[in-house]
Order: C-alpha cells, then structure tokens, then sequence
C-alpha cells in the first residue's frame, strides 16, 4: 500500500518541537486523537534500536491499547524513523521553516483494518493535538 503522508506546521522554534516530541511528559500530554481519549503512559528511548511504549486509552477506562515501535533512524532536530507492529514504517521531518516556525511532515504505512481515510484523520487529529500543545499550553 502507498504511505499516507500528513502533515502542519507549528509557530514555535525546531528545538522545541524536537523535545515536545519526543519527552515522555509531553507526550502524554497530546498523544490522543480527540478528547475522550488520552495517553496514560509513555516511555521512550530515542536511540536507534531504541524502543518507544505509548499507552492510548479511552478516558473512561472501555478500552486501551499499546502503540510502540522500536527506531530505525535518528537525525537530530530533522528525522525520526521507527517501525510499528507489523514491520510498518513511520518517518517524521522536521524542518526549521524561520527561527520561531517547524513544518513536520509525518509519511507512514497503512494498517489492513480500518479505512485509509479514518487512519489519514486519526493520524492528523494526533499531529493537530500536538500543534495545539506546543503553540498554547508552553
């Protein structure tokens, strides 16, 4: 299947869209693709080879579900890439647009299960939610 490719552009300077994406705290702060889900838990270990553990969970406690992958390449403040379950590929850009503007491009593979266009909106709910965080609440 072709990647889905996704992507925004945050009002804030590179190296602190690198670290609000990639600490365990801030991840648990905007890891969700809507309100009534959340992110209860996140370990990270951002090294290649390293591995990544993100807990999403339905807020009222109906149903939960691991999302982790184990990195296949780092380049500081430019790329992450890992692979999820399945040997699917995530590759997420970073690219320094002005000193207080990021563009992140974020290209991954599809799932068989659900619709391209919900896995295209969930992906992007998440990247949105992340946009909001690091431009509001920081």
């Amino acid at each position: 299947m072709t990647p889905i490719a996704i992507q925004t552009t945050v009002q804030k300077p590179i190296e602190l869209v690198w670290k609000k994406w990639t600490n365990p705290s801030d991840v648990m702060q905007w890891n969700h693709a809507s309100d009534d889900w959340h992110c209860p838990s996140a370990t990270n270990d951002l090294r290649v080879g390293g591995e990544f553990h993100y807990i999403m969970a339905a807020r009222d406690g109906s149903v939960e579900f691991d999302f982790n992958g184990v990195y296949t390449e780092i380049l500081p403040l430019q790329k992450i890439a890992y692979t999820i379950e399945g040997g699917r590929k995530v590759v997420v850009l970073f690219e320094k647009i002005s000193d207080t503007e990021t563009q992140i491009i974020e290209t991954f593979d599809p799932e068989d299960e659900n619709p391209i266009e919900m896995q295209t909106a969930g992906w992007q709910a998440i990247l949105d939610n992340f946009k909001q965080y690091v431009e509001t609440k920081l």
